[in-house]
């Protein structure tokens, strides 16, 4: 797939208050469903990654938009609209215990993976060709101070 053929549809951006709550009935969704009005919004393919929790230790899913690097391997971006802090989901795959490997379901499939958080000098190349298809991620950005981590989800 090439990195420029991934845009997204205009959209109308969630209060970051809303996101979590509509986050929870769009993983509801695609737990029943592999109709693609429930998996690809704003034209963009999701994904619904499931972790366990760093502090808790329960099972935790989230529902992702997910962009495509040069090898085929699915991106997912923890920029929480830009908030100061990341989030939750980004937390409990940094801590390597909990989710060494974690699953990840798109539409009729599923897979395990061992979550890749892109470092330099990778991560300035996919963040550019990322923010060419999808230049809402630049936004987001300017919001916080924080630079917006980029994991990669291979298939193992």
């Amino acid at each position: 797939m090439s990195l420029t053929n991934q845009r997204n549809n205009p959209f109308t951006e969630p209060e970051r208050a809303k996101l979590i709550e509509l986050g929870r009935k769009h993983v509801m969704g695609m737990e029943f469903t592999d109709m693609e009005e429930v998996w690809i919004s704003s034209g963009m393919e999701h994904l619904l990654l499931q972790t366990v929790g760093r502090r808790s230790g329960k099972t935790h899913k989230v529902a992702l938009p997910f962009w495509v690097d040069g090898a085929g391997h699915r991106i997912v971006v923890a920029s929480f609209i830009g908030a100061p802090q990341h989030p939750a989901w980004y937390w409990n795959l940094t801590d390597t215990g909990a989710n060494a490997e974690v699953r990840v379901k798109v539409r009729s499939a599923s897979f395990q993976t061992q979550p890749e958080i892109i470092e330099e000098p990778e991560y300035e190349r996919l963040w550019a060709a990322l923010t060419t298809d999808r230049p809402f991620y630049q936004e987001y950005q300017s919001r916080t101070e924080r630079r917006i981590p980029l994991v990669r989800l291979r298939e193992l």
